[in-house]
């Protein structure tokens, strides 16, 4: 009961089917298909042009979203810095409570 059984596969029963045989087939060539037309090259550009105005927004905006991110990672850091003082505060008096009796 305790002892590991390891499986045995079991034999096949009943008939077997004999392996398929695959017969070779002939590749035939496709038809030839024109190569497409050249197309012309376009003009190169920028894809974005940036004015004074959209240079001055793109740093404005990316301003924000840096002290944005940064007073939500600071307050994150304060709750932790308050729930560790906290708990460090009732373990303190909770040591003092059992120590006295």
């Amino acid at each position: 009961m305790f002892r590991p059984k390891v499986p045995t596969m079991p034999q096949p029963t009943g008939l077997v089917a004999p392996p398929a045989v695959v017969e070779p087939t002939t590749i035939t060539s496709a038809a030839q298909i024109p190569s497409p037309a050249p197309v012309a090259p376009s003009p190169s550009r920028p894809a974005v042009q940036l004015t004074p105005g959209t240079a001055l927004s793109l740093v404005g905006g990316g301003t924000a979203v840096v002290l944005v991110v940064g007073a939500v990672l600071v307050s994150m850091l304060l709750a932790v810095t308050v729930t560790a003082t906290s708990v460090a505060v009732c373990a303190v008096v909770v040591r003092s409570l059992l120590t006295r009796r």
